[in-house]
């Protein structure tokens, strides 16, 4: 089902092949839906930060992918250009709500509207839905086991986190520590602990 076997195991088609690196002055690019016409596009100003592959169960995922491709960039940066009319929010109670095209069913990109999250200001992308290649290549894996809930074998994650590593692609169950520190941090600020 996965791809699970002699081969490889298939993470993304993006990475399956090796990751590819990004441009470091990558200025941008659009976003567009699978649609074959009227296609939703998201324009991009400057390049992602911490993409990453993703295996939560929320997140948008090609056909037969076990992960996502996800990354962020500054809301004030995404701008909704053609047909965002097609644009639904998938779960409006999700603390990150992702706009979804309601002709092909991709996320477009994600928007946390909690301004006391710690990631609110931030956009959740998908950058291999660019029609221009350069943004910042993936760098790690985030909630490896949650693929389980997907329903993935867990006897089989082993391998997963095998195939993660050859592709450079440091696997963590919850996300990497440089964001876990950011939320960390945005607590202690709000309890105190830290000063504002």
């Amino acid at each position: 089902m996965f791809g699970f076997g002699k081969s490889k195991v298939k993470i993304h088609p993006e990475v399956d092949g090796g990751v590819h690196k990004g441009s470091a002055n990558y200025a941008g690019g659009t976003l567009s839906c699978k649609c074959p016409d009227h296609k939703v596009t998201v324009n991009i100003k400057g390049n992602c930060a911490y993409n990453h592959v993703c295996g939560c169960s929320k997140c948008w995922k090609p056909e037969g992918a076990l992960f996502s491709q996800v990354a962020v960039v500054g809301r004030d940066n995404l701008t909704v250009g053609e047909n965002g009319n097609k644009l639904q929010i998938v779960d409006e109670s999700a603390p990150i709500q992702r706009y979804a095209c309601r002709g092909c069913g991709v996320h477009m990109y994600g928007r946390i509207e909690n301004t006391d999250h710690p990631f609110h200001g931030f956009d959740f992308i998908h950058t291999e839905l660019s029609t221009t290649p350069g943004f910042e290549e993936p760098k790690f894996a985030a909630f490896v086991s949650s693929i389980i809930e997907g329903g993935f074998n867990p006897d089989d994650m082993d391998g997963v986190r095998e195939r993660l590593k050859q592709l450079g692609l440091e696997p963590y169950d919850v996300l990497a520590p440089g964001l876990m520190d950011a939320i960390a941090t945005h607590a202690a600020k709000k309890s105190g602990a830290l000063p504002a």
